[in-house]
């Protein structure tokens, strides 16, 4: 019998797996999941690796053999009870004669749920919540995707001790440590999408594919040119390593050609509809977007309440003028600010890495 100790690592380990998975499986959740054999000792393990491929459940399974009789399983999402492309995860824990299965997160999914009460009538002891916010976070993309309809958004932003992202004269390279630069490409490989605007792409031609990443799945890259004139013909976003989606309004002329093209309604501050361009993304099954745009799209973003998550890099720099890392939002008061929780800071080189999630507030 697994000891409360032996579950609890066993979970935190199906944590750090289900992560490894982050980038490559949607529109499916990132799920890690641990056997403990009859004595409490991990018999095997394994994540949700691609969409389409074997759930973690079906992984540790195989890892585990005939280990998993009388064993726990130890698993961050609620086991499915669906059969999708592959087939139900409760349905293999049965199979295997786990005896107890300890999951953390419920599935919110209404095609999906009911593994718990499945197992539940098959005589299978389980329990739910065991270290359900860490779980949750690692799982943010996809629960955002299932609640709110649209792509969970990491706004990510370098800049100076005193808030500037460029100098006076728009020189920006470079802020930040090349060990800064090198996390970005960490955050990209475990993003679907990476989305710049028209300001960032004049300024920087930049390419936005994932590069020093072993093994990485390219998001797609999405430049918001809303009048079709600062992606130009040569542009780096228009090669062949990953694919790209220029978003422009519905009466742009495009200057470039052989990129694909979606058309958007503008808002009514006259950039392009921010719900709309989420809604697009979402359809085409992008769960996680990075949005790596300069101070006005980041603005279009916070004003449509469409942020998440923010990761600053900060520079131990000063620069006294310059742009700002976020230009307008919508916020005209102190009272309508934006509160964030910040859950992590890293030291990177010389730089300082803060983490944070948007504070919702309760009704």
């Amino acid at each position: 019998m697994a000891t409360a100790v032996a579950e609890a690592a066993a979970m935190r380990r199906a944590i750090a797996l289900a992560a490894r998975g982050l980038g490559s499986t949607s529109p499916n959740p990132v799920v890690g999941c641990v056997i403990l054999d009859a004595s409490g000792e991990v018999a095997g393990e394994g994540w949700h690796q691609r969409a389409g491929g074997p759930h973690a459940e079906v992984n540790a399974l195989r890892a585990a053999g005939d280990a998993a009789r009388g064993g726990t399983a130890l698993v961050t999402l609620e086991p499915c009870n669906h059969t999708g492309r592959t087939g139900p995860c409760a349905q293999a824990l049965i199979a295997a004669g786990v005896t107890r299965v300890v999951y953390a997160v419920a599935d919110p999914n209404p095609t999906a749920t009911g593994g718990a009460q499945t197992l539940r009538a098959a005589g299978i002891s389980v329990e739910q919540g065991l270290q359900e916010a860490a779980a949750a976070e690692g799982n943010a993309a996809w629960l955002t995707s299932v609640r709110l309809g649209r792509p969970h958004v990491t706004w990510k932003y370098a800049a100076t001790l005193d808030g500037r992202v460029a100098a006076a004269d728009g020189t920006s390279r470079w802020i930040t440590s090349a060990e800064s630069r090198a996390d970005v490409h960490r955050l990209r490989a475990e993003s679907d999408a990476v989305v710049v605007g028209s300001g960032t792409q004049r300024a920087d031609d930049p390419h936005l594919a994932v590069r020093g990443v072993e093994g990485a799945v390219q998001p797609l890259r999405v430049v918001v040119d809303t009048n079709g004139t600062a992606v130009t013909p040569g542009a780096r976003v228009l090669d062949d390593t990953a694919p790209t989606l220029i978003a422009v309004a519905e009466d742009a002329t495009p200057a470039y050609e052989g990129a694909e093209t979606v058309r958007l309604p503008r808002s009514a501050e006259g950039g392009l509809d921010i719900p709309t361009l989420l809604d697009v993304l979402h359809a085409r099954g992008v769960r996680s977007v990075l949005l790596e745009g300069g101070p006005t799209l980041a603005g279009a973003f916070v004003a449509a309440r469409a942020v998440d998550r923010v990761v600053g890099y900060l520079a131990p720099v000063l620069l006294g003028a310059g742009p700002a890392a976020l230009s307008g939002g919508g916020i005209t008061t102190i009272t309508e600010a934006l509160r964030l929780d910040v859950s992590e800071t890293v030291r990177l080189g010389p730089d300082l890495r803060v983490t944070a999630t948007l504070v919702t507030k309760e009704h």
